[in-house]
């Protein structure tokens, strides 16, 4: 390419998703027209504000705690000051840097990949396209402090971790920004095999405990979908969670996406399937005086069709006769 066609590329052509484009051409253009991806890699880096917070929480939390305890470091506000650096002589620095770069260097060689393992197992890639199904199911905000993505970095993380079996299913994702993120690795003790096996849970008898395979029409990890045995309006289906879980607020959060992830793909393909329908009820019966029969929840996802019903006002009021048709004063 031409200079005159790449920087009409570069000034008119090149549409961005990230800094990606320009920083790795610039990367080349510094390494005399070719360099290899860890080189590229380490010069987007810099441009990575969610691997600088990381890493802020690192020397905040760890590295820097450590060392002020054992009177190394000083810390005032965002600050460090190595102690007694200003009695140091040249000499003298450059001996502590080599002494430092001989210790990196004797880890290193002992260690060698297993010094970020933890990272890899507990992260690994996620593709773009998954990560962005995930962000734009948060509404683009950090599931835990409700942060935007405008305002710090966010991840899919996922919530049982890869090296607990965890897999990267949508319904195992969460976004958390990477404050979150990093504070939920150093600081989470749950024993995520116990969290593992409870989603196991089944009761002998229960109707949704025992559901024959042929029966189900989706799944993810978590939650099951089928088509209703009486139903109100044809395609009428339930999800359901496959752990014994005996009401709606009976589920985690986990359980909860699951269950909403598999609304959503049920309602698309039902829409695909049958352009009559025009509307949805999703109702869930919580206790015998709510009309619950099975008690094993489950989610009714209803598709509605223009004259189905003579006068559908009010919905899902109709639950109790006579009071599906009313005046809004509110």
């Amino acid at each position: 390419m031409k200079f005159e066609e790449l920087l009409d590329f570069i000034q008119h052509k090149m549409r961005m998703s990230h800094v990606y484009q320009p920083v790795m051409i610039r990367t080349l253009l510094a390494h005399h027209g070719e360099a290899n991806d860890e080189t590229i890699a380490k010069n987007l880096l810099p441009h990575d504000r969610s691997q600088i917070e990381y890493y802020q929480q690192i020397t905040r939390n760890m590295v820097g705690r450590v060392l002020r305890q054992r009177g190394v470091v000083e810390r005032e506000g965002n600050n460090y000051r190595l102690s007694g650096f200003e009695e140091l002589n040249p000499e003298q620095i450059e001996a502590l840097r080599e002494a430092c770069d001989r210790k990196l260097s004797e880890y290193i060689s002992k260690r060698g990949n297993r010094i970020y393992e933890h990272r890899r197992k507990s992260a690994g890639y996620i593709s773009g396209t998954l990560k962005y199904e995930v962000l734009k199911a948060a509404k683009f905000r950090c599931e835990l402090c409700g942060v935007s993505a405008d305002e710090r970095a966010l991840e899919a993380d996922h919530i049982i971790p890869r090296n607990k079996d965890g897999t990267d299913d949508l319904s195992n994702l969460q976004a958390l920004c990477y404050r979150c993120n990093a504070m939920k690795r150093d600081r989470d003790d749950t024993d995520f095999r116990a969290v593992r096996e409870s989603y196991s849970v089944r009761e002998k008898g229960c109707i949704f405990c025992e559901l024959r395979p042929a029966r189900i029409i989706s799944q993810n990890e978590l939650a099951v979908v089928i088509r209703d045995g009486y139903p109100v309006t044809p395609l009428h289906s339930l999800v359901i969670p496959k752990r014994h879980a005996r009401d709606y607020f009976d589920l985690g959060t986990s359980e909860m996406k699951a269950t909403n992830f598999l609304l959503h793909e049920t309602k698309t393909a039902i829409l695909a399937e049958d352009e009559t329908v025009e509307g949805f009820n999703i109702g869930v019966n919580t206790g015998e005086a709510a009309g619950q029969t099975v008690m094993h929840c489950h989610i009714h996802l209803i598709p509605r069709r223009k004259g189905d019903t003579d006068n559908p006002r009010g919905g899902i009021r109709g639950v109790i006769p006579g009071k599906m048709g009313y005046e809004a004063n509110y």
